[in-house]
């Protein structure tokens, strides 16, 4: 029989090799259209986040690159009067444009305006994109202008752009076709995402994308001024009457973006993790984020980096363009780790750029911490950041808000590249309040930060959120303030009127160049990824805010100021759930437009994110590496591979990585773990030879080697080097405990019980040694015993879950069912994003065979909860709502869950799909599933 393949890509825990994860990517495709709702469309979100579904008019056409696939062209129709054209134009007094219309059109054109002239009152048309008095930058592409025709029996439309005064005209022929599709990326095609499919507002949608030499006429003629824009509707039989208009102004700034924008490109493929981690996608999804650098007078942007294997997010420059500083996780499994690198043409992150926020000597033991928001000082000398942090953080299996995220606890602290030191900041460093958002004044004296009290991150009761602004999230209201750096002595933090003390949350800061503004986000709870978040403009001293013209109706953050300080960018939902990127100009007193869409920063099935303005020319930055990281790319790369079965070319990956980083241990590993399935036992051992020769803790190698030995069945060979592990050192606990783990391989419980105990008296404050203690007890049947070490687990690490849910077993197990109740719900309040916690106790609440512990009504509040947040797609999760629909006497909806449940079970669990049938014969007997016992979770 073919051996289970075991595979290492980021280390090994307690000598045991643990799998990383396993690339799934169901071959679905779907084309999305582009967007321009006006109300809500309710299919959108979830029935609890309806009020919240407000999408807005914004539009844009999307292109990536790489592997991509293009939507299926739509049927070409030949139009009356334009054939298969996109326009025909006609310009009088400009020079800058040439006409293309033929004579008759001309006439033809001539003959709606004339009809136009003469009509009272014709049907108001309504242009959704651009808004009316929009600001364009002089260098931006062309936009895709949007309308709706509220006449049936137009088929045609006269675009009549007019510059101040009237005296020049462009006039274009459209054939209105609807807004093109934009291609997708397969490889981020999810279980759970969807190709967003337009609302029936955004697909009726009629559209118009201005030729280069049209678009640059259309901009000359109205810098510094205004231009109209009116579109006539009509019927290509009837020219002489002009059945529908409407009209906006545009204006292109005499002022330049003038820098290129640095910004994430991510998949948006979530996957439920683990608690407290602010990373929402699964595994293979992380290494397809790219990094990408726009000129908006280019068509699309330039890729810098991408296919790194961990995630690689927040990340800010110097004002001065010279510094880049951004979040690593990594190189070796530190997500505090933090690059400080200059930026070159090719900017290359050595490992020696890498700093680690862990390294601060004031954090809490064992607290790891991750340096939230870090922001680099105006001259690239400082990072400022939250340590000592505690998050709330909610991931959803909803791509469209797929997680939340914000502090709860934290403190202020700063990096010194002079002095390669992280220190507190004396008046951002009480640990009473939650200091976030660090930002500096252009001169790099003071910083704006975000405060609040602090708090723990997660409810009591464990409850799950289900969505982004859901009730039952941590509430909590950032307040602005405002102190001095003063070189890292800092000062006393004063609050910022406007932006403190009104109710809402106040966050994200950002101050503009010149020091007069500060544009912040307001939402009613929490920060980042807020449906109802806006922006806000109040002077930088404190005084009445105003909201920002710019603001769509869904979702406006990540903003950045151009170094100049005319133009601002930043996200937002408005179109579709794949966030895209908005320009606004600000003036010298604080007035905004409305937005601007930056056409194809991305492909339709990616989102876009963070965007930075940085100061350097376009062509000063082509392409960032990360040879810190390089190594570990091929070793990952090894592990999908080898996953899949090919086994030579994830040997190919993990020759690559050693040769790349020789003393990378688990690359050597990984390749003995394929030549041990090849049966190429000399050629493994001579691999593992050098795992023993390249880690510096000898024992801890000898206990890697045994655990790839025991995995693979070679348990004498294992049990040899777990020996020599012992016999380097007899004080390590760890090696007892991985001999007791050999031993209960071998049936061999009693030693292993001994083992464990021997582990314990060397490092008595281990929980999880605790935990295998009580486990091994509890399937010898010493339940008592079992209870006690627990227990004692718990006391040492309450958070230490797989003790909890065993404890809860074992209780169960003597009988104790309110005790064991008791264990699941403080599962659950460790760990609030799993569903499964929710589950198990769903499960004990409704087929438990004691009456006063028993309650189908809470179980049935608690499986509907799970299920909604899986999607009614797991079978097991839905057994449990069946059988909670059971106890409360819900016979048929029992029935129709577990027949849902039976559906999708995998064919080859049996022993799942028996126990369902089995729940089924009871509920169409009109019997509840009780006493069970365990739960289908076992």
């Amino acid at each position: 029989m073919r051996r289970t393949v075991a595979w290492v890509a980021l280390g090994i825990l307690a000598g045991v090799l643990v799998a990383v994860y396993v690339r799934t990517r169901p071959n679905r495709a779907n084309v999305p259209l582009v967007d321009a709702p006006t109300k809500p469309d309710a299919r959108l979100l979830p029935d609890e986040a309806r009020r919240d579904a407000d999408t807005a008019g914004l539009t844009g056409r999307m292109a990536g690159s790489g592997q991509l696939v293009l939507p299926p062209p739509a049927p070409r129709k030949i139009h009356p009067l334009l054939n298969e054209a996109d326009e025909a134009v006609l310009a009088e007094g400009s020079e800058e444009v040439r006409s293309t219309a033929a004579p008759e059109l001309a006439e033809v054109i001539r003959a709606v305006l004339q009809a136009a002239g003469e009509s009272d009152a014709p049907a108001s048309l309504t242009i959704d994109y651009p808004l009316d008095e929009t600001i364009f930058p002089p260098e931006i592409v062309p936009p895709t202008f949007l309308w709706h025709e509220p006449i049936e029996q137009a088929d045609t439309w006269l675009i009549d752009v007019a510059s101040a005064g009237e005296s020049e005209h462009i006039y274009v022929l459209s054939p209105g076709n609807p807004p093109p599709a934009g291609p997708i990326d397969p490889e981020c095609i999810s279980e759970h995402n969807e190709i967003y499919q337009p609302t029936p507002y955004q697909a009726s949608a009629r559209s118009w994308t201005p030729s280069g030499g049209v678009w640059t006429a259309i901009k000359q003629g109205s810098v510094g001024r205004t231009s109209t824009v009116t579109i006539l509707g009509f019927c290509s039989s009837e020219p002489a009457e002009a059945i529908s208009r409407g009209r906006i102004s545009i204006t292109t700034s005499l002022d330049p973006v003038g820098a290129p924008i640095f910004y994430r490109d991510v998949p948006l493929a979530p996957e439920l993790t683990q608690k407290g981690v602010i990373a929402p996608l699964g595994e293979y999804a992380v290494s397809l984020i790219g990094w990408r650098l726009r000129d908006i007078s280019k068509p699309q942007s330039r890729l810098l980096l991408t296919n790194v294997p961990r995630c690689t997010n927040c990340h800010s420059f110097s004002a001065d363009g010279k510094t880049l500083g951004m979040d690593l996780d990594g190189p070796q499994g530190d997500k505090g780790s933090y690059a400080i690198v200059p930026i070159a043409k090719e900017t290359v992150i050595e490992e020696e750029d890498v700093i680690s926020w862990n390294s601060f000597a004031d954090k809490p033991k064992d607290h790891r911490t991750i340096g939230f928001l870090s922001r680099m000082s105006p001259d690239g000398q400082y990072t400022l950041t939250t340590l000592n942090e505690a998050v709330y953080v909610c991931n959803f299996l909803d791509h469209r808000f797929l997680q939340v995220f914000y502090p709860t606890r934290g403190i202020l602290g700063y990096y010194s590249r002079a002095t390669d030191e992280i220190r507190a900041l004396p008046g951002a460093d009480d640990p009473k309040y939650v200091h976030c958002d660090p930002v500096w004044t252009p001169d790099g004296e003071h910083l704006v930060f975000a405060r609040a009290e602090a708090k723990d991150p997660y409810p009591e009761d464990g409850t799950l959120a289900e969505r982004a602004n859901d009730p039952t999230e941590t509430q909590i209201q950032y307040d602005l303030y405002r102190m001095p750096f003063d070189g890292g002595r800092g000062g006393k933090p004063e609050p910022i009127a406007g932006a403190s003390g009104n109710g809402m949350s106040n966050t994200f800061p950002k101050v503009s160049p010149d020091g007069k503004w500060i544009v912040f986000v307001k939402c009613r709870n929490g920060q980042l990824m807020r449906p109802d978040s806006t922006l806000w403009i109040v002077p930088a001293p404190g005084g009445p805010a105003r909201r920002m013209r710019c603001n769509t109706r869904r979702m406006n953050s990540w903003h950045s100021f151009s170094p100049n300080g005319r133009w601002m960018v930043f996200s937002s939902k408005a179109n579709t759930p794949y966030t895209q990127m908005f320009l606004t100009h600000v003036d010298e007193n604080g007035n905004d437009s409305p937005a601007v869409l930056i056409p194809d920063s991305t492909v339709a099935n990616r989102a876009v994110n963070l965007p930075e303005f940085v100061n350097v020319p376009y062509d000063g930055l082509e392409s960032i590496r990360v040879p810190a990281l390089e190594y570990l790319q091929h070793g990952i790369r090894g592990v999908e591979l080898g996953k899949k079965g090919m086994l030579d070319e994830a040997m190919a990956e993990f020759e690559a990585a050693v040769k790349l980083r020789p003393d990378y241990w688990q690359g050597h590993l990984n390749a003995a773990v394929v030549l041990l399935d090849r049966r190429m036992l000399d050629e493994a051992m001579a691999s593992l030879d050098k795992v023993l020769k390249t880690d510096p803790g000898r024992g801890r190698a000898h206990g890697s080697v045994g655990g790839v030995l025991a995995r693979n069945g070679m348990l004498d060979e294992a049990m040899a080097h777990f020996q020599a592990a012992l016999e380097i050192d007899p004080d390590e606990a760890e090696a007892h405990a991985n001999m007791a783990r050999l031993l209960v391989q071998k049936g061999m419980l009693d030693e292993a019980v001994s083992r464990l105990q021997t582990a314990i008296k060397l490092d008595p404050e281990n929980a999880r040694r605790y935990s295998e203690l009580g486990t091994l007890l509890f399937q010898r049947g010493m339940l008592e015993p079992a209870c006690e070490q627990f227990q004692k687990s718990l006391n040492i690490d309450p958070s230490h879950n797989d003790a909890r849910l065993v404890f809860a077993k074992t209780l169960a197990a003597r009988g104790d069912f309110a005790a064991a109740v008791a264990q699941l719900q403080q599962a659950m309040v460790a760990d609030p994003n799993n569903p499964w916690r929710a589950n198990d106790l769903a499960w004990l609440l409704a087929v438990c065979p004691q009456d006063d512990v028993r309650d189908g009504a809470k179980a049935v509040r608690l499986a509907e909860r799970v299920c909604a947040v899986t999607r009614h797609r797991n079978p097991v999760l839905l057994s449990t709502l069946a059988a909670a629909y059971a106890e409360t006497g819900k016979f048929p909806e029992a029935v129709a869950t577990a027949t849902r449940a039976l559906d999708l079970v995998n064919p080859q669990d049996e022993r799942l799909a028996q126990g369902i049938r089995q729940h089924l014969k009871l509920y169409r007997a009109g019997k509840p599933c009780r006493p069970l016992r365990n739960g289908p979770t076992d």
